[in-house]
């Protein structure tokens, strides 16, 4: 029997983290909570989750402070959860390293869904499969996950690099903001177009030169974006 996969639950409502554990579990996940952002960084740090389920409101320590304390140590997927549904709200949550966002109140179906969906992005390569991508700059090894520029090392989150794939196998062509978002999120989010631009814009923090006049990853007004790997 394989491994159940580790979801830690981070939110200081009781009631909110019993049905969690509850739900979670009975979907056979192995569940810890914590109820502030300090004492779910040390069960983080001693437990080694496979995903993050936080609320953004909390004492001590805020979820999007948490965020970015875990982003400091790994790329495993992070969920936010909160009452506000606001844009500015979730590309907050998405800049601070969530991978998705979920708002209050939920249907916990849904919420599995998600989970089921963040933890799909962390696949190893299939067997048989080419695990290395290599043209112009860039340099991608499926199996470890690692991404080169240039002969530099660039560290991704688990979406960032699903991306960042996705748009390397698409290299030259003119992909629409639809079909990047049903790739990489799933056919649920196609309208999501924040998600797509925050993600876009970390990725231009992290492989431009220039941010503001990128070269790898070049925006196609109203349509979608063109990755050339050779800028």
């Amino acid at each position: 029997m394989s491994e159940r996969q580790k979801v830690l639950v981070v939110d200081d409502e009781p009631q909110i983290t019993r049905v969690l554990r509850h739900s979670l579990m009975a979907h056979s996940y192995d569940v810890r909570t914590a109820a502030d952002g300090l004492s779910a960084l040390d069960t983080f740090r001693d437990w080694s989750p496979d995903l993050i389920i936080t609320d953004l409101q909390m004492p001590e320590m805020d979820g999007i402070e948490f965020c970015r304390e875990v982003r400091k140590l790994s790329a495993l997927p992070i969920i936010v959860l909160s009452v506000r549904g606001e844009e500015k709200t979730k590309v907050n949550a998405l800049d601070a390293g969530a991978d998705d966002y979920v708002t209050k109140p939920f249907g916990i179906d849904e919420l599995l869904a998600r989970v089921r969906a963040a933890l799909r992005r962390r696949p190893e390569a299939p067997l048989g499969a080419d695990v290395k991508l290599s043209e112009g700059v860039f340099e991608i090894d499926l199996a470890s996950r690692e991404i080169v520029v240039n002969g530099e090392s660039v560290h991704l989150t688990p979406t960032e690099f699903e991306l960042l794939v996705f748009l390397f196998r698409n290299r030259g062509k003119v992909i629409t903001h639809r079909a990047i978002l049903a790739a990489v999120w799933g056919g649920n989010f196609t309208e999501q177009n924040e998600y797509l631009r925050v993600f876009v814009g970390q990725l231009r923090k992290k492989l431009e030169a220039d941010p503001s006049k990128p070269r790898f990853i070049r925006t196609e007004p109203w349509v979608g974006y063109r990755f050339d790997p050779f800028g």
